[in-house]
Protein backbone atom coordinates (compact mmCIF):
# COMPACT_ATOMS: atom_id res chain seq x y z
CA UNK A 1 0.00 0.00 0.00
CA UNK A 2 1.11 3.57 -1.05
CA UNK A 3 1.54 6.80 1.43
CA UNK A 4 0.19 9.54 -0.61
CA UNK A 5 2.79 12.52 -0.22
CA UNK A 6 1.76 16.13 0.24
CA UNK A 7 2.88 17.76 -2.92
CA UNK A 8 4.60 21.24 -2.89
CA UNK A 9 1.84 23.97 -4.72
CA UNK A 10 2.66 25.09 -8.19
CA UNK A 11 4.41 28.34 -8.01
CA UNK A 12 2.22 31.47 -8.38
CA UNK A 13 3.57 34.46 -9.08
CA UNK A 14 2.00 38.28 -9.00
CA UNK A 15 1.89 39.67 -12.74
CA UNK A 16 4.79 42.17 -14.24
CA UNK A 17 4.69 45.37 -15.94
CA UNK A 18 4.52 44.47 -19.57
CA UNK A 19 8.38 46.11 -19.55
CA UNK A 20 11.32 44.98 -21.40
CA UNK A 21 13.19 43.16 -18.82
CA UNK A 22 16.38 46.48 -19.45
CA UNK A 23 13.61 48.49 -19.22
CA UNK A 24 12.57 47.06 -16.42
CA UNK A 25 15.83 46.73 -14.48
CA UNK A 26 16.96 50.33 -15.50
CA UNK A 27 13.79 52.41 -13.98
CA UNK A 28 13.97 49.96 -10.96
CA UNK A 29 17.21 50.15 -9.95
CA UNK A 30 17.81 54.23 -11.01
CA UNK A 31 14.53 55.52 -10.48
CA UNK A 32 12.92 52.94 -7.88
CA UNK A 33 10.65 54.97 -5.68
CA UNK A 34 8.81 56.66 -8.64
CA UNK A 35 8.82 53.64 -10.73
CA UNK A 36 7.47 51.76 -7.47
CA UNK A 37 4.82 54.13 -6.83
CA UNK A 38 3.39 54.14 -10.79
CA UNK A 39 3.40 50.47 -11.12
CA UNK A 40 1.54 50.04 -7.55
CA UNK A 41 -1.13 52.60 -9.24
CA UNK A 42 -1.50 50.45 -12.54
CA UNK A 43 -1.01 46.86 -11.29
CA UNK A 44 -1.66 46.90 -7.60
CA UNK A 45 0.23 46.23 -4.28
CA UNK A 46 2.01 43.35 -4.96
CA UNK A 47 3.90 42.62 -8.76
CA UNK A 48 6.97 41.35 -9.91
CA UNK A 49 10.15 42.87 -11.59
CA UNK A 50 13.05 41.54 -13.52
CA UNK A 51 16.44 42.53 -11.48
CA UNK A 52 19.77 42.39 -12.31
CA UNK A 53 21.72 39.44 -10.90
CA UNK A 54 18.57 38.56 -8.73
CA UNK A 55 16.29 38.10 -12.02
CA UNK A 56 12.23 38.05 -11.11
CA UNK A 57 11.60 39.42 -7.66
CA UNK A 58 8.47 39.89 -5.99
CA UNK A 59 7.58 43.52 -4.98
CA UNK A 60 5.75 43.88 -1.84
CA UNK A 61 4.11 47.49 -0.43
CA UNK A 62 0.97 45.97 1.35
CA UNK A 63 1.21 45.90 4.88
CA UNK A 64 -0.24 43.19 5.79
CA UNK A 65 2.19 40.92 3.68
CA UNK A 66 4.77 42.66 4.45
CA UNK A 67 4.07 41.51 8.31
CA UNK A 68 3.73 37.80 7.04
CA UNK A 69 7.25 37.96 5.83
CA UNK A 70 8.79 39.75 8.41
CA UNK A 71 7.33 37.47 10.90
CA UNK A 72 8.20 34.41 8.75
CA UNK A 73 10.26 31.68 10.30
CA UNK A 74 13.86 31.31 9.14
CA UNK A 75 12.84 27.80 8.15
CA UNK A 76 10.24 29.93 5.00
CA UNK A 77 12.05 33.26 5.12
CA UNK A 78 15.73 34.66 5.09
CA UNK A 79 17.88 37.35 4.21
CA UNK A 80 19.91 36.23 1.21
CA UNK A 81 23.01 35.33 1.15
CA UNK A 82 26.01 37.01 0.74
CA UNK A 83 24.52 39.99 1.69
CA UNK A 84 26.04 43.22 3.50
CA UNK A 85 28.27 40.62 5.03
CA UNK A 86 30.40 41.15 2.05
CA UNK A 87 30.82 44.80 3.28
CA UNK A 88 31.10 43.84 6.96
CA UNK A 89 32.11 40.44 7.85
CA UNK A 90 31.04 37.15 8.05
CA UNK A 91 30.96 37.61 12.03
CA UNK A 92 28.53 40.47 11.68
CA UNK A 93 24.51 39.87 12.37
CA UNK A 94 24.34 40.51 8.50
CA UNK A 95 26.10 37.55 8.34
CA UNK A 96 24.15 35.12 10.40
CA UNK A 97 20.94 33.13 10.18
CA UNK A 98 18.48 31.29 12.40
CA UNK A 99 19.50 30.65 15.67
CA UNK A 100 22.93 31.79 15.40
CA UNK A 101 21.49 35.81 14.02
CA UNK A 102 18.97 35.44 17.25
CA UNK A 103 21.54 34.37 19.83
CA UNK A 104 23.46 37.52 18.63
CA UNK A 105 21.07 39.89 18.56
CA UNK A 106 19.98 39.17 22.12
CA UNK A 107 23.47 40.17 22.83
CA UNK A 108 23.66 43.38 20.71
CA UNK A 109 20.03 45.10 21.80
CA UNK A 110 20.61 45.84 25.23
CA UNK A 111 23.38 48.56 25.17
CA UNK A 112 20.64 50.65 22.52
CA UNK A 113 17.81 50.94 24.99
CA UNK A 114 16.78 52.55 28.29
CA UNK A 115 19.23 54.37 30.54
CA UNK A 116 22.22 53.81 27.75
CA UNK A 117 20.55 56.27 25.22
CA UNK A 118 20.76 59.21 28.18
CA UNK A 119 24.16 58.77 28.62
CA UNK A 120 24.97 59.33 24.89
CA UNK A 121 22.72 63.01 25.11
CA UNK A 122 25.62 64.91 25.77
CA UNK A 123 28.05 63.35 23.72
CA UNK A 124 25.65 64.27 20.84
CA UNK A 125 25.13 67.55 22.22
CA UNK A 126 28.34 68.65 22.04
CA UNK A 127 29.40 67.00 18.42
CA UNK A 128 26.47 69.33 17.05
CA UNK A 129 27.19 72.30 18.83
CA UNK A 130 30.88 72.09 17.76
CA UNK A 131 29.63 71.36 14.20
CA UNK A 132 27.34 73.93 13.90
CA UNK A 133 29.13 76.90 15.19
CA UNK A 134 31.26 76.98 11.19
CA UNK A 135 27.52 77.08 9.66
CA UNK A 136 27.59 80.27 8.14
CA UNK A 137 24.60 82.61 8.35
CA UNK A 138 22.25 84.23 5.22
CA UNK A 139 23.57 81.84 2.62
CA UNK A 140 22.73 78.75 1.17
CA UNK A 141 24.47 75.78 1.71
CA UNK A 142 24.26 71.96 1.81
CA UNK A 143 23.61 70.34 5.38
CA UNK A 144 24.49 67.39 4.29
CA UNK A 145 28.52 67.20 4.86
CA UNK A 146 28.23 68.85 8.40
CA UNK A 147 25.15 66.54 9.60
CA UNK A 148 27.66 63.72 7.95
CA UNK A 149 30.36 64.33 10.56
CA UNK A 150 28.17 64.96 13.20
CA UNK A 151 27.29 61.43 12.82
CA UNK A 152 30.54 60.03 12.24
CA UNK A 153 31.64 61.96 15.33
CA UNK A 154 29.05 60.83 17.30
CA UNK A 155 29.14 56.83 16.97
CA UNK A 156 33.19 57.17 16.79
CA UNK A 157 32.90 58.57 20.54
CA UNK A 158 30.26 56.56 21.85
CA UNK A 159 30.63 53.16 20.23
CA UNK A 160 34.14 52.61 19.84
CA UNK A 161 35.06 54.59 22.46
CA UNK A 162 37.77 56.54 20.46
CA UNK A 163 40.27 59.21 21.73
CA UNK A 164 43.35 60.70 20.53
CA UNK A 165 45.05 59.00 17.72
CA UNK A 166 42.63 56.51 17.17
CA UNK A 167 39.70 58.92 16.66
CA UNK A 168 41.80 61.33 14.72
CA UNK A 169 42.65 58.22 12.15
CA UNK A 170 39.38 56.45 11.91
CA UNK A 171 37.31 60.05 10.89
CA UNK A 172 40.25 60.92 8.35
CA UNK A 173 39.64 57.18 6.54
CA UNK A 174 36.00 56.08 7.42
CA UNK A 175 34.20 58.11 5.24
CA UNK A 176 36.01 57.01 2.47
CA UNK A 177 36.04 53.73 3.14
CA UNK A 178 32.00 53.87 3.84
CA UNK A 179 31.35 55.66 0.39
CA UNK A 180 33.74 52.93 -1.32
CA UNK A 181 31.39 50.40 0.38
CA UNK A 182 28.43 51.63 -0.74
CA UNK A 183 29.59 51.72 -4.09
CA UNK A 184 30.45 48.25 -4.04
CA UNK A 185 27.15 47.06 -2.21
CA UNK A 186 25.23 48.58 -5.81
CA UNK A 187 27.71 47.15 -8.24
CA UNK A 188 28.50 42.96 -7.30
CA UNK A 189 30.89 43.13 -10.52
CA UNK A 190 33.08 45.11 -8.17
CA UNK A 191 33.23 42.68 -5.54
CA UNK A 192 36.34 40.84 -6.73
CA UNK A 193 39.90 41.71 -6.22
CA UNK A 194 41.10 42.86 -9.62
CA UNK A 195 44.68 44.18 -8.15
CA UNK A 196 45.98 46.54 -6.04
CA UNK A 197 44.31 49.21 -7.70
CA UNK A 198 40.53 47.46 -7.68
CA UNK A 199 37.80 48.92 -6.12
CA UNK A 200 37.67 45.68 -3.79
CA UNK A 201 41.52 45.30 -3.21
CA UNK A 202 41.54 49.01 -1.48
CA UNK A 203 38.46 47.85 0.49
CA UNK A 204 40.23 45.14 1.82
CA UNK A 205 43.16 47.40 2.62
CA UNK A 206 40.64 49.69 4.35
CA UNK A 207 39.12 46.89 6.59
CA UNK A 208 43.38 45.92 7.64
CA UNK A 209 43.62 49.40 8.82
CA UNK A 210 40.27 49.19 10.31
CA UNK A 211 40.97 45.59 11.93
CA UNK A 212 44.20 47.11 14.14
CA UNK A 213 42.63 50.07 15.44
CA UNK A 214 39.92 48.07 16.37
CA UNK A 215 42.71 46.04 18.26
CA UNK A 216 44.30 48.85 19.39
CA UNK A 217 41.17 49.94 21.08
CA UNK A 218 40.52 46.78 22.71
CA UNK A 219 43.72 46.59 24.21
CA UNK A 220 43.13 50.27 25.37
CA UNK A 221 40.16 48.90 27.17
CA UNK A 222 40.74 46.13 28.61
CA UNK A 223 43.36 47.59 30.15
CA UNK A 224 41.47 50.72 31.88
CA UNK A 225 41.33 49.56 35.07
CA UNK A 226 37.73 51.75 35.28
CA UNK A 227 36.93 48.58 32.16
CA UNK A 228 33.84 47.35 34.30
CA UNK A 229 32.29 51.30 34.33
CA UNK A 230 32.99 52.26 30.61
CA UNK A 231 29.89 53.05 28.87
CA UNK A 232 30.98 52.82 24.97
CA UNK A 233 29.36 49.76 23.36
CA UNK A 234 32.29 48.64 22.34
CA UNK A 235 33.64 48.12 25.72
CA UNK A 236 29.97 47.12 26.59
CA UNK A 237 30.54 44.10 23.70
CA UNK A 238 33.91 43.15 25.41
CA UNK A 239 32.29 42.58 28.37
CA UNK A 240 28.78 41.08 27.18
CA UNK A 241 27.96 37.08 27.89
CA UNK A 242 26.11 34.78 25.57
CA UNK A 243 23.81 32.50 28.01
CA UNK A 244 26.56 29.62 27.84
CA UNK A 245 28.80 32.32 29.17
CA UNK A 246 30.77 32.83 26.32
CA UNK A 247 32.42 36.00 24.94
CA UNK A 248 32.11 37.33 21.31
CA UNK A 249 35.15 37.44 19.46
CA UNK A 250 37.61 40.11 18.73
CA UNK A 251 36.99 39.31 15.27
CA UNK A 252 33.14 39.11 15.58
CA UNK A 253 33.29 42.73 17.61
CA UNK A 254 35.16 44.30 15.37
CA UNK A 255 32.59 42.97 12.16
CA UNK A 256 29.78 44.40 14.33
CA UNK A 257 31.54 47.67 14.95
CA UNK A 258 31.85 48.35 11.27
CA UNK A 259 28.23 47.42 10.93
CA UNK A 260 27.27 50.06 12.98
CA UNK A 261 29.51 52.76 12.01
CA UNK A 262 28.83 51.82 8.56
CA UNK A 263 24.77 51.46 8.68
CA UNK A 264 24.18 54.15 11.26
CA UNK A 265 26.66 56.77 10.56
CA UNK A 266 25.64 57.79 7.11
CA UNK A 267 21.64 56.67 7.09
CA UNK A 268 21.24 59.10 10.46
CA UNK A 269 23.02 61.95 8.97
CA UNK A 270 21.04 61.83 5.55
CA UNK A 271 17.81 61.45 7.60
CA UNK A 272 18.52 64.87 9.88
CA UNK A 273 19.56 66.26 6.38
CA UNK A 274 16.31 65.13 4.63
CA UNK A 275 14.60 67.01 8.12
CA UNK A 276 16.12 69.70 7.69
CA UNK A 277 15.08 70.26 3.93
CA UNK A 278 11.56 69.77 4.69
CA UNK A 279 11.22 71.83 7.16
CA UNK A 280 12.42 74.29 5.04
CA UNK A 281 9.88 74.18 2.27
CA UNK A 282 6.35 73.61 5.06
CA UNK A 283 6.97 77.13 7.00
CA UNK A 284 3.27 76.13 9.14
CA UNK A 285 5.13 72.42 10.68
CA UNK A 286 8.65 74.34 11.36
CA UNK A 287 6.69 77.38 13.22
CA UNK A 288 4.64 74.73 15.34
CA UNK A 289 7.90 72.98 15.73
CA UNK A 290 10.12 75.92 17.20
CA UNK A 291 7.24 77.01 18.88
CA UNK A 292 6.94 73.13 21.39
CA UNK A 293 10.56 73.48 21.53
CA UNK A 294 10.73 76.57 22.88
CA UNK A 295 7.81 75.47 25.40
CA UNK A 296 10.22 72.20 26.81
CA UNK A 297 8.44 69.74 24.60
CA UNK A 298 9.22 67.31 22.20
CA UNK A 299 5.68 66.04 21.23
CA UNK A 300 6.34 67.73 17.50
CA UNK A 301 10.04 67.02 17.17
CA UNK A 302 9.11 63.40 17.75
CA UNK A 303 6.11 63.54 14.73
CA UNK A 304 8.57 65.71 12.74
CA UNK A 305 11.23 62.72 12.67
CA UNK A 306 8.66 60.36 12.25
CA UNK A 307 6.97 62.20 9.31
CA UNK A 308 10.29 62.47 7.63
CA UNK A 309 10.70 58.81 7.91
CA UNK A 310 7.95 57.93 6.34
CA UNK A 311 8.15 60.70 3.35
CA UNK A 312 11.82 60.36 2.87
CA UNK A 313 12.87 57.03 3.72
CA UNK A 314 16.75 57.00 3.46
CA UNK A 315 16.75 52.83 2.62
CA UNK A 316 14.08 51.97 0.40
CA UNK A 317 13.36 48.34 1.40
CA UNK A 318 14.70 45.41 2.26
CA UNK A 319 15.45 42.39 0.36
CA UNK A 320 14.80 38.55 1.69
CA UNK A 321 14.55 34.92 0.18
CA UNK A 322 12.23 31.71 0.61
CA UNK A 323 14.21 29.48 2.21
CA UNK A 324 10.80 26.59 2.28
CA UNK A 325 9.93 24.41 -0.79
CA UNK A 326 6.94 27.20 -1.32
CA UNK A 327 5.89 30.31 0.77
CA UNK A 328 2.35 31.43 0.41
CA UNK A 329 1.74 34.91 0.22
CA UNK A 330 -1.52 35.76 0.31
CA UNK A 331 -2.99 34.48 -3.00
CA UNK A 332 0.22 34.00 -4.28
CA UNK A 333 2.63 31.17 -4.00
CA UNK A 334 5.78 31.59 -4.35
CA UNK A 335 8.99 28.63 -4.87
CA UNK A 336 12.09 27.98 -2.72
CA UNK A 337 14.99 30.57 -3.74
CA UNK A 338 12.45 33.49 -5.07
CA UNK A 339 13.43 36.76 -3.75
CA UNK A 340 11.03 39.74 -2.33
CA UNK A 341 11.77 42.99 -2.23
CA UNK A 342 9.93 44.72 0.60
CA UNK A 343 9.10 48.57 -0.23
CA UNK A 344 9.60 50.98 2.62
CA UNK A 345 8.78 54.05 0.48
CA UNK A 346 5.66 52.61 -1.37
CA UNK A 347 3.91 50.88 2.03
CA UNK A 348 4.52 54.40 3.47
CA UNK A 349 2.66 56.52 0.51
CA UNK A 350 -0.31 53.64 1.20
CA UNK A 351 -3.73 55.64 1.15
CA UNK A 352 -5.64 53.21 2.43
CA UNK A 353 -3.02 53.36 5.49
CA UNK A 354 -2.42 57.56 5.54
CA UNK A 355 -4.85 60.18 4.81
CA UNK A 356 -3.30 62.17 2.18
CA UNK A 357 0.18 60.50 1.74
CA UNK A 358 1.87 62.58 -0.24
CA UNK A 359 1.58 65.24 2.08
CA UNK A 360 4.37 65.75 4.94
CA UNK A 361 2.58 66.60 7.85
CA UNK A 362 3.86 65.37 11.23
CA UNK A 363 0.08 65.76 12.95
CA UNK A 364 -0.35 62.65 12.01
CA UNK A 365 1.97 61.23 14.50
CA UNK A 366 0.78 63.10 17.43
CA UNK A 367 -1.51 61.85 18.85
CA UNK A 368 -0.76 58.38 17.47
CA UNK A 369 2.42 56.73 17.67
CA UNK A 370 3.39 55.12 13.86
CA UNK A 371 1.74 51.54 12.74
CA UNK A 372 4.32 48.85 12.75
CA UNK A 373 2.31 47.53 9.73
CA UNK A 374 2.92 50.46 7.29
CA UNK A 375 6.05 51.98 9.16
CA UNK A 376 9.21 50.26 7.91
CA UNK A 377 11.91 52.98 7.95
CA UNK A 378 14.18 50.04 10.37
CA UNK A 379 12.88 47.22 8.87
CA UNK A 380 10.86 44.78 10.83
CA UNK A 381 10.79 41.40 12.66
CA UNK A 382 13.95 39.57 13.99
CA UNK A 383 16.04 41.71 11.67
CA UNK A 384 14.93 45.59 12.74
CA UNK A 385 17.63 47.32 12.60
CA UNK A 386 19.25 47.24 16.56
CA UNK A 387 20.55 50.89 16.42
CA UNK A 388 17.07 52.55 16.03
CA UNK A 389 16.25 53.66 19.06
CA UNK A 390 20.00 55.21 19.41
CA UNK A 391 19.14 56.98 15.58
CA UNK A 392 16.08 58.17 17.31
CA UNK A 393 17.80 59.77 20.06
CA UNK A 394 20.70 60.91 18.18
CA UNK A 395 18.21 62.80 15.26
CA UNK A 396 15.65 64.15 18.28
CA UNK A 397 18.79 66.13 19.95
CA UNK A 398 20.41 67.42 17.13
CA UNK A 399 17.44 68.75 15.27
CA UNK A 400 16.75 70.15 18.59
CA UNK A 401 20.00 72.13 19.36
CA UNK A 402 20.07 73.40 15.94
CA UNK A 403 16.38 75.16 15.92
CA UNK A 404 17.48 76.18 19.46
CA UNK A 405 20.53 78.19 17.60
CA UNK A 406 19.30 78.79 14.15
CA UNK A 407 16.47 80.74 12.58
CA UNK A 408 16.24 78.24 9.61
CA UNK A 409 14.72 80.28 6.50
CA UNK A 410 12.09 78.87 4.22
CA UNK A 411 11.96 78.95 0.85
CA UNK A 412 9.31 78.27 -2.06
CA UNK A 413 11.61 76.44 -4.16
CA UNK A 414 10.71 72.99 -4.96
CA UNK A 415 11.34 70.29 -2.85
CA UNK A 416 15.24 68.50 -3.59
CA UNK A 417 15.02 64.99 -5.68
CA UNK A 418 16.46 61.68 -4.02
CA UNK A 419 19.70 60.80 -5.03
CA UNK A 420 20.80 57.15 -4.76
CA UNK A 421 24.69 57.03 -2.61
CA UNK A 422 25.09 53.27 -2.99
CA UNK A 423 22.60 52.16 0.13
CA UNK A 424 20.61 55.27 0.68
CA UNK A 425 18.66 57.78 -0.92
CA UNK A 426 19.98 61.30 0.04
CA UNK A 427 18.60 64.80 -0.89
CA UNK A 428 20.14 65.05 -4.71
CA UNK A 429 21.74 68.40 -3.86
CA UNK A 430 22.54 67.78 -0.54
CA UNK A 431 20.09 69.18 1.56
CA UNK A 432 20.93 73.16 1.08
CA UNK A 433 19.75 75.14 4.02
CA UNK A 434 20.24 79.02 4.85
CA UNK A 435 19.98 79.85 8.42
CA UNK A 436 20.94 82.64 11.01
CA UNK A 437 21.70 82.61 14.73
CA UNK A 438 18.92 83.38 16.99
CA UNK A 439 19.56 86.54 19.39
CA UNK A 440 21.41 84.72 22.47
Amino acid sequence: MSVATPSTPSPLLPPSPKWPRIVQVVAFTVFRPRVTARVVRSIGPTFTMFLPLQGTVVVLTDPVLIRQVFHAPTTEIEVPTPSLDLMFGPGSTFGLSGAEHKRRRKLLVPPFHGKRMRAYESLVTSETRNEIATWPEGTEFPVLPATMRITLNVILRAVFGAEGEELDELREFMPRWVELGSKLFAVPALQRDWGAWSPWSRHLAYRRRFDRIVGSLIEKALADPNFEERDDILSLFLRARYDDGEPMSHREIGDELATLLAAGHETTATTLAWTLERLRRHPDVLTNLVADIDAGNDSWLQATIQETLRTRPVIDGVVRRVTADSFSLGPWVLPRGQGIFISASAAQQDPTRFDRPELFDPRRYLEATPDPLSWIPFGGGTRRCIGAAFANMELMVALRLVLQEFRLETTSSPGEGRRFRGIAYAPSRGGHIEVRRNPT
